[in-house]
């Protein structure tokens, strides 16, 4: 039986007014909710981003607002919920020109690292330090040697290694990611 779409995500900012209360600057949707049109069903839902270390706490206009980007800002951070449809054939049989273009439509064509003897198209590295958090669902966790079974609860700490996520469980699944600006 296939699981009903996921539900919205209900975001909260919280600011300052003149006299420098805290207040709810907002409160609703995420104005920046993309699918990715490689790759239907994979939906990014952009919750915040900082573009600095330490992060100004100021009431700066939404940072989720324009194009869509993967990775974080220059010394900045970016949390997103990703929605990630079980994987097909058809999609498993896309080449790299194909994953290419996901990658573009999500600002990084240069994370694709998909080759003819990748262990699924959607490998990706970037630099950054990333805490996935799987929300509902199931996935598993591709590297260059091994995999990783993941269900609601686990978490991964990717260290800018070479990475897919795959969905062999027949349903969608929602991670939850803060990815972090790194260096090698």
């Amino acid at each position: 039986m296939q699981k009903e779409s996921l539900p919205p995500i209900h975001r909260v900012v919280t600011g300052h007014d003149a006299q420098g209360r805290a207040v709810v600057a907002s409160d609703g949707s995420l104005p920046t909710v993309v699918e990715i049109a490689a790759i239907p069903g994979t939906t990014f839902h952009e919750v915040w981003a900082t573009s600095a270390t330490p992060a100004p706490v100021d009431n700066d206009e939404d940072p989720t607002l324009g194009p869509l980007s993967l990775p974080p800002p220059p010394n900045g951070t970016r949390i997103r919920f990703v929605d990630i449809p079980p994987d097909t054939p058809e999609f498993l049989a896309q080449g790299a020109a194909t994953m290419h273009e996901a990658f573009s439509q999500i600002g990084d064509a240069a994370a694709s690292t998909v080759q003819a003897s990748s262990p699924h198209p959607l490998m990706h590295r970037t630099d950054t330090v990333d805490y996935g958090v799987v929300i509902d669902g199931e996935l598993t966790l591709v590297l260059d040697n091994g995999e990783v079974q993941l269900k609601p609860g686990s978490v991964v700490v990717q260290r800018g290694t070479n990475h897919a996520w795959a969905n062999r469980s027949g349903q969608p699944c929602r991670m939850l990611f803060v990815l972090v600006d790194g260096r090698r």
